[in-house]
């Protein structure tokens, strides 16, 4: 890291990214990287996950009301009974992303089904605004790394988009939504991020909405100071607006074509 960081964060295991006053973005890899994780709830404002409540979190798409009852599917019965060992009378938190999060209890458990009944409402449903983030698809693995790690930051929407350079030729929008849906039950998050349809650069550009600013991850460093623009997009509150978004290019980079299109 330069003498000039501003902010260092840790995305993964093994890799963090300073921010710096003199350069847009920078990336190193640390042998022992330390726990620092938590640093960019803070520019956001988004709460860092506390609670001690073991029980498993499962999102459902049925609505969620006291004293009803509710099946789940074959892979989420699975789940609870032949990987988390749950029996009858043992207690799951459900969330749907319309309705809070609800604790409820198992009433009969088999192979392929689960019958739950409803019990309480945890935590009532907030209305959420987050960032969006649209990213060049890379290989399988990175790629659901990218929507994991997104939907623990709060992002609530991710777009993949296809670049000259991209060197990845498709993207499964269901494997990405499983992820998030994953990712969302682990960190206790509400709320789903929307996984947008995967189309062209410049398809993407023409239907980016005019009142949300869009900052692209120039790593030619042309661009302003990332410290900057974070500078002048913090609100009154101290945090970021999250009436904005993210573009990240491909391993190879934006073209020059691209980079002036986007200016």
């Amino acid at each position: 890291m330069t003498s000039g960081a501003n902010l260092s964060i840790q995305l993964s295991e093994g890799i963090s990214v300073a921010i710096c006053s003199d350069v847009s973005v920078m990336v190193k890899l640390y042998p022992k990287p330390s726990p620092a994780y938590y640093t960019i709830h803070e520019i956001y404002n988004f709460p860092v996950m506390t609670k001690t409540n073991t029980s498993p979190r499962l999102f459902v798409d049925d609505a969620l009301k006291a004293e009803s009852a509710l099946v789940l599917d074959p892979a989420q019965a699975h789940y609870l009974g032949h990987v988390m060992r749950l029996r009858v009378g043992d207690a799951v938190r459900l969330f749907n992303g319309r309705d809070g999060e609800w604790t409820a209890a198992i009433e009969k458990l088999k192979k392929s089904s689960c019958l739950m009944t409803i019990n309480g409402l945890l935590q009532p449903q907030e209305a959420e605004s987050g960032p969006w983030l649209a990213f060049a698809p890379v290989k399988k693995t990175q790629t659901g790394l990218i929507v994991e790690k997104a939907t623990e930051l709060g992002v609530t929407r991710l777009s993949p988009v296809f670049t000259a350079r991209t060197n990845s030729g498709r993207v499964n929008p269901d494997r990405m939504r499983a992820r998030a849906i994953e990712a969302s039950e682990q960190c206790g998050r509400l709320t789903v991020p929307e996984i947008a349809a995967p189309e062209t650069l410049q398809g993407f550009l023409d239907q980016w909405p005019v009142a949300r600013r869009l900052l692209v991850l120039d790593e030619t460093g042309a661009g302003q100071p990332i410290a900057q623009v974070l500078e002048d997009l913090r609100g009154g509150n101290g945090g970021i607006s999250p009436e904005c978004g993210f573009l990240s290019g491909p391993e190879g980079g934006f073209e020059t074509s691209e980079l002036e299109s986007l200016r």
